[in-house]
């Protein structure tokens, strides 16, 4: 009785793996050629931790047992094999990993031509497996990755996950079988709108992760999930000490892959770290955050011009509401002479793609796909500091632009507005993947820009910019003097609500610094002067800003006195504005000059540390 109910539960654990197993068609289909004599006698499967090397490697017994094959199937041991026929099947084969050499050199070459080897663990073979000639045509390396997209919903719909629960857990899972499976089971079991709880978190990094050496190594880890792709000096920003040595252990960890922009994390293992440290050291997961992100904005301003789109796919990536940067499928060049006959057909005979074409080629950027060459989009960048009646007749989105910028805050002297225009065929336009590349080259342009007042953009969705239409078109408009590129930067980091700077003309800027000045002796009369809320001070984070101000002020009288042909002015303004003198003509009396002289040296005094200040307004520090 005891033996025939054994024999039934393990009929009925089979049956219940046979129902779970789904997709692997291409692995299938290489063991079978290999079972029925492919040449092949040694097939090699890596691949992360809960990827299903378990399960495919039971299915393959099953193939061979029908096949009348007698298969050994070992867990982190190597038997002896004699048959010539046999199928021997080694799972976890990172318990063996210090054999490996011995494997390869001493046991597999002794066993029968006709025998079938398996080998399955977290960590690819040895590159000297590859570069052996003798195991050229004996080997085959099967890198087993997740499920395909259908493969991952049929293993839900044979676990009984409920609809609403589908979708959220295969945009955390993905294909993952281990974290389907553990996901499916909390569905089934609580119903409702499945979310990951964090017994199931801790599952998973304990069986896909495991143990790391030291909380360094998990800090380099948790930023690898953090970051889209991560680099040795992107570790060296955040992690100064030992970036390398923590660098080389991601490389070599078997859920971190290489690409080409850097090092990645399998997507599970990902939004599992993600969640751990939200949840387990909110405050730790914030500081993180802010060190990749400051490293990254740096980046964006100083990385060459080919490098741009990329960096702020990286940038924005953070934030994830923004897909995950391209990985090389599109490719971006200069507009070129005979690539105008191109653009026009792109752009569907669009007067104003020729009309700028001609205006400003440079402007201009060309979207070919990498695999074929075929043109796809094109963008322009239009720098604008004045129009033309022919330039707003040509075209009605710079028209708009145009007039926005002039009724709300228009340009100041050396100032310029920007617009971004786009031409695309029509499959990629909208949300697709050679647009998010060019709003990653116009969000670039903003953020490196120097006295670029506004900036309007075609596709901006989600990036915290005003929007503003007509009855055909649609723009995404940002004021940079009021709003300057590190506080969106802030604001796009979730900082609490930033404050809008206040955008001077240099008329009302001029009148400020003279109401300034005249304020300067009483304490806390600056704190309603509009230029504490511009970009003077603006950069003097964790300062009183009427504090601020007044010591800007200070010393910009006392930098006259550095220059003996303004001496006098100095003499002038600090008599009347830092000793508090009360009248002109005390103040002439206390200098010893004619009160004509005396205004005319503070007259030529405050126009220099006017212009002074207009210029560090307009251009910074």
């Amino acid at each position: 009785m005891s033996a025939g109910s054994n024999e039934l539960l393990g009929r009925r654990l089979r049956a219940a793996r046979e129902t779970a197993f789904v997709g692997r068609e291409e692995e299938l289909a290489v063991f079978t050629t290999a079972l029925y004599g492919g040449g092949t006698s040694v097939l090699y499967v890596h691949g992360p931790g809960g990827i299903g090397k378990t399960a495919l490697l039971r299915r393959f017994a099953r193939e061979a047992a029908a096949a009348g094959r007698p298969v050994s199937m070992v867990d982190g041991r190597v038997p002896d094999l004699r048959e010539t026929d046999a199928v021997l099947l080694v799972d976890d084969f990172e318990r063996l990993q210090g054999l490996e050499e011995w494997l390869r050199e001493r046991y597999l070459p002794r066993l029968p031509v006709g025998a079938l080897v398996v080998i399955a663990g977290r960590n690819p073979p040895d590159l000297r497996w590859q570069v052996d000639p003798g195991w050229a045509g004996a080997l085959e390396v099967l890198p087993l990755r997740d499920l395909r997209p259908g493969d991952a919903r049929a293993l839900l719909d044979s676990s009984g996950v409920p609809a609403e629960s589908r979708e959220p857990l295969l945009a955390f899972a993905g294909g993952h079988p281990l974290a389907l499976l553990l996901g499916a089971a909390v569905a089934v079991k609580d119903g409702g709108r499945w979310t990951p709880d964090q017994a199931m978190v801790a599952t998973l990094l304990d069986h896909l992760v495991g143990e790391v050496p030291s909380a360094a190594h998990r800090h380099a880890l948790e930023i690898c999930a953090h970051a889209h792709t991560t680099t040795e000096d992107l570790l060296r920003a955040v992690v100064p000490q030992d970036a390398g040595t923590l660098f080389r252990w991601l490389r070599r960890s078997p859920f971190v892959w290489s690409g080409r922009l850097g090092l990645f994390p399998h997507d599970v293992v990902r939004e599992a770290l993600e969640a751990d440290l939200r949840w387990r050291d909110p405050q730790g997961y914030a500081a993180m955050h802010d060190r990749v992100h400051a490293h990254l904005s740096d980046r964006v301003r100083t990385v060459s011009d080919a490098d741009v789109p990329g960096a702020v796919a990286a940038l924005l990536y953070l934030h994830r509401d923004t897909r995950a940067p391209d990985e090389g499928r599109f490719r971006e060049e200069p507009l070129r002479e005979e690539d105008v006959g191109t653009l026009l057909r792109v752009a569907a005979g669009a007067e104003s793609a020729a009309f700028w074409a001609e205006r400003q080629p440079e402007a201009f950027r060309l979207y070919r796909r990498t695999g074929t060459g075929e043109p796809v989009a094109f963008s322009a960048w239009l720098r604008l500091a004045e129009l033309d009646e022919e330039e707003l007749a040509a075209d009605p989105v710079v028209a708009m632009a145009w007039a926005h910028a002039r009724a709300t805050t228009p340009l100041r002297a050396g100032e310029h507005l920007a617009i971004s225009r786009t031409w695309a065929l029509p499959p990629y336009r909208g949300n697709s993947p050679v647009m998010d590349l060019i709003q990653c080259r116009a969000i670039g342009n903003c953020l490196r820009s120097e006295r670029m007042a506004w900036s309007f953009l075609e596709h901006a969705e989600r990036l915290g910019m005003r929007e503003i239409s007509d009855d055909a078109h649609t723009l995404f408009a940002h004021d940079w003097r009021a709003v300057p590129a590190r506080a969106w930067l802030e604001g796009r980091n979730q900082r609490p609500t930033v404050a809008t700077l206040e955008v001077l003309s240099q008329a009302e800027f001029a009148e400020a610094v003279r109401q300034a000045l005249r304020r300067l002796p009483r304490k806390d009369a600056l704190a309603d002067s509009p230029l504490t809320r511009t970009r003077l001070i603006a950069g003097r984070t964790g300062e009183n800003p009427a504090t601020a101000l007044g010591d800007l002020l200070r010393q910009a009288i006392d930098d006259l006195a550095e220059d003996p042909r303004s001496a006098k002015l100095h003499r002038a303004l600090s008599v009347t504005f830092l000793r508090g003198t009360p009248t002109q003509e005390l103040a002439a009396e206390r200098l010893g000059l004619p009160l004509t002289t005396y205004r005319r040296h503070l007259s030529a005094g405050i126009e220099r540390v006017r212009a002074g200040l207009w210029h560090r307004e307009l251009y910074g520090t």
